[in-house]
């Protein structure tokens, strides 16, 4: 994921009505008076927090099937799949300085132990 992409999307997920846009939203697809009245947040408030979810490409909108005048959003797997993989690579720092660290107090053991 690219530094703008990443920020962004980080940028988006700091605020909680948007969290909360994305936790719904991780159990289907839902309109977006659906959303505001669940979120319990004005239209006009949600209308600005779905176009910043969707300039993140953390959401995306489409047509109601059946009705092309309603529209529907749903949460866009790919931008996340990529925040797990920066999470994983973040993670696997740590885990590898975790390590090294583990050996040096195991080595330092046992030299004190000589």
């Amino acid at each position: 994921m690219r530094s703008d992409a990443l920020d962004r999307a980080l940028s988006a997920l700091a605020d909680r009505t948007r969290r909360g846009v994305v936790d719904l939203l991780r159990r289907g697809p839902r309109r977006a008076g659906e959303l505001a009245a669940e979120l319990d947040v004005s239209a006009p408030a949600l209308s600005r927090h779905l176009r910043i979810l969707r300039e993140s490409r953390l959401v995306e909108e489409a047509d109601e099937p059946g009705d092309g005048r309603v529209s529907v959003y749903r949460l866009r797997r790919e931008t996340f799949a990529a925040l797990r993989g920066w999470v994983d690579e973040v993670e696997a720092l740590w885990d590898d300085q975790l390590a090294a660290f583990a050996a040096h107090v195991d080595r330092t053991r046992q030299k004190g132990r000589s």
